[in-house]
């Protein structure tokens, strides 16, 4: 198990290694932007990585890709596309 943090609020939650960061966010009801239901194609799930970002998957070139195309932001990870490995802190930027 691993521990998820959010910010600025504080929450924390054990999950498995591999779970996506769009299922924590979305089984603990925090806002996230999305209009893809998770499939990796709108781009609008990004999330900045406060620490820890060794402890998330390496960026794929399908993520790379959707966050080009949609503008998003090169240090924002992809919720969708992104899954835990260990001990992570990361936040919306609106939040």
């Amino acid at each position: 198990m691993v521990e998820v943090r959010f910010s600025p609020g504080g929450q924390r939650v054990q999950v498995r290694r591999g779970t996506r960061l769009y299922d924590i966010v979305r089984s603990l009801d925090l806002p996230l932007a999305s209009s893809c239901d998770g499939t990796g194609v709108c781009g609008r799930c990004g999330l900045r990585v406060l620490s820890g970002a060794d402890g998330l998957s390496p960026e794929s070139k399908l993520e790379a890709r959707r966050k080009r195309d949609n503008r998003v932001a090169p240090a924002l990870r992809l919720a969708c596309l992104t899954a835990v490995r260990a001990d992570v802190e990361v936040k919306a930027d609106y939040w």
